[in-house]
This record gives structure tokens, C-alpha cells and sequence, in this order.
């Protein structure tokens, strides 16, 4: 039986060139629902936050939106669809995506397997960081932490001891419980997108937890079509696990970690029926309005999309006229 690290593993089951989950021409949605396509008004809340990053660079000749880990350009197709002519003129749209380009995608959006440096405007990563590839570490009965293996059926065992970096990763932002997801990787992930803008602003939009909260047995887990299963590296199933968005923040960028709830309500999408008056004086709308609450009413639940953490990071830049006002904005040391 062939065994190796969580991460290796990962890496080939997910973006192998050969069979790799993310490859698959039905791509993601074809086995699990991210906010993209829940509402287009996740869209609409996006082209909203990139008129403002906009503004907050005094609308420069070129502004750029990249979408990182872009599945089939979804959302790049939403944003591009709701923004005002204007602006339109001046977007640069790229799709940071290790998949080919999938048909459809409009024309003028630079398909790229990698974040293009120096530019600025809008980074936004929807449900990236929980797919970069990362190890698992068990604690053994020494206390001394080992990296987990795994065989392609996803059978686990104890390998060789965490190495230096790992170890500290692990005694500064996972202490505690037997095992560790080691988010090393998507540190530095993160940390190369926001140094490749110029100014802007990047956004991390992912399933997450913090320090006093961190999963005792972790979060590894598997999908497929539509189902939540065990995690096997052979291709067959999305390999996912929750973020330390704590941990990935960059330091020295003022920043605001929040939830997908309330940056949403900030962006003007909410969940509130329409007065009962419109049905009696317009059916038609008031039942438009009537699907649009329960479109925002999903994103912003707290127990579902709404408790989603959002890290924000202003890059040389200052923070965007609606999240200018949320508590909790600090620059991070290091």
C-alpha cells in the first residue's frame, strides 16, 4: 500500500493533471453549492464591495477583479453582469483558476493558473483557502506531534515527527487537542496573494475558526455529489478542511475578520420578508421580493453561509465606505 503526507496527497487528488477533482469538466457545482450560486445577489454584494474598493483608489484608469479559485468563472460572469457601464470600461476581470477555461466564460476574462502580480483593485478568494492542500499532524502518547499518512482508500497512520516549522506553527496557533490541521500552506498561499497587490483589497471568504475555538479532531472531510463523505484522496471527492483564518492573516495590513453575515448585511443584503401590503397592491413583486428574502435569508444564515468568516485586508488603501464602520478593525503584528 503506497502512503504519504495529507498534503501530497491532496495535491494530486484534488489538481492532479490526471483525474484531479478540480479538473472534472462538471466542476465544482456539480457536487456541492457555494454562495456563488445560492443568490446572485452574492454577486450583487461583490460588485457593490468593488465599487467601492473604486472609490477608495480614486477611480484609477484600470481596475482590476480577481477571482481566486474561480471554479467555471461564476462569479466573474455575476459581477460582470451587475456593474455600471462606467466602471465596466475600466475592469480588468482575471479567473485564478488551475482547471482549463471552461466554455461561456466571457471573453475579456484573463484565465490564469496563477494571482497576477502589481495589480490593484478587488482580490476575492470564495471558498479557496479550505482547498489549498495542508498536512495532518496527530499528537502521540509522548505529546510529541507526528504527521498523519494516508493510503489512497484513505486509511491513516502515524508517520515521522512534525518538522521544526510545522512544530511551531502548531504550539503557536494549535495547541491544544490530538489532532492538528497544519495550516502552514495556506498561510503562505495567502500571504502571496496580498503581496501581489499593489493596493486593494483582498478578501478570504471560507469555512473557519479561531484560537479559543479550534476543532478537537479537526475538519477533514470529503464531498460528493452533494454529499458530505469520507475523506479518500483518489480524485472521486472534493478534499476540504476549515480555515485558521487567525493564522493566515498577514501582519502589518490593517484587517477585519467578521462573518459572512454581517458582511453582507453591510453590503445591503438581507433576509426581510416584503411588507404583506405588496402582495394586495402588486403580486408579482411582491413574490420577487418574496424569493430575493429567501435568497438573502440563506446567505446570511448564521448557522449556514452566514457563519462563513470573511477576512478583509486593506492593502495601502482605505477601508470601503460600507465596512469602514464594522468594529474590529486593527493592523495585525507580526
Amino acid at each position: 500500500m503506497r502512503w504519504m503526507r495529507w498534503r501530497t496527497a491532496m495535491e494530486q487528488a484534488l489538481y492532479g493533471a490526471d483525474g484531479g477533482f478540480y479538473r472534472r469538466p462538471e466542476g465544482p457545482a456539480g457536487h456541492f453549492r457555494t454562495s456563488v450560486h445560492a443568490s446572485p445577489q452574492y454577486a450583487g454584494a461583490v460588485t457593490r464591495l468593488l465599487t467601492e474598493v473604486d472609490a477608495a483608489l480614486g477611480h484609477p484608469e484600470e481596475l482590476s477583479l480577481v477571482d481566486v479559485g474561480a471554479g467555471r468563472g461564476e462569479l466573474l460572469a455575476g459581477v460582470l453582469a451587475a456593474v455600471d457601464p462606467e466602471l465596466a470600461g475600466r475592469l480588468r476581470p482575471y479567473a485564478v483558476e488551475l482547471a482549463d477555461r471552461p466554455a461561456g466564460v466571457p471573453e475579456r476574462v484573463v484565465w490564469t493558473d496563477r494571482v497576477p502580480d502589481g495589480v490593484s483593485g478587488l482580490l476575492f478568494a470564495n471558498e479557496w483557502l479550505d482547498n489549498v492542500p495542508l498536512d495532518l499532524a496527530e499528537r502521540d502518547g509522548d505529546g510529541g506531534l507526528r504527521y498523519v499518512e494516508v493510503a489512497p482508500d484513505g486509511t491513516e497512520r502515524l508517520g515521522g515527527p512534525a518538522d521544526r516549522a510545522d512544530a511551531d506553527w502548531a504550539a503557536r496557533w494549535w495547541p491544544d487537542g490530538p489532532r492538528v490541521e497544519l495550516g502552514g500552506s495556506r498561510d503562505a498561499a495567502w500571504a502571496g496573494a496580498v503581496g501581489a497587490l499593489e493596493r486593494g483589497l483582498a478578501v478570504a471568504v471560507d469555512y473557519s475558526h479561531a484560537l479559543d475555538r479550534r476543532p478537537l479532531l479537526g475538519t477533514l472531510t470529503g464531498f460528493r455529489n452533494g454529499r458530505e463523505v469520507h475523506p479518500v484522496p483518489d480524485g472521486s471527492c472534493d478534499l476540504t478542511a476549515h480555515v485558521a483564518l487567525d493564522s493566515v492573516a498577514v501582519p502589518g495590513v490593517h484587517s477585519l475578520w467578521t462573518t459572512q453575515r454581517e458582511a453582507l448585511h453591510a453590503l445591503g443584503v438581507h433576509g426581510a420578508r416584503p411588507p404583506l401590503a405588496l402582495a394586495s397592491s402588486d403580486p408579482v413583486a411582491y413574490l420577487r421580493a418574496l424569493g430575493g428574502a429567501g435568497e438573502g435569508a440563506e446567505l446570511t444564515d448564521p448557522a449556514g453561509l452566514g457563519g462563513f468568516g470573511w477576512l478583509l485586508q486593506a492593502v495601502r488603501m482605505p477601508v470601503p465606505e460600507s465596512l469602514a464602520g464594522r468594529p474590529g478593525w486593527q493592523t495585525l503584528t507580526p
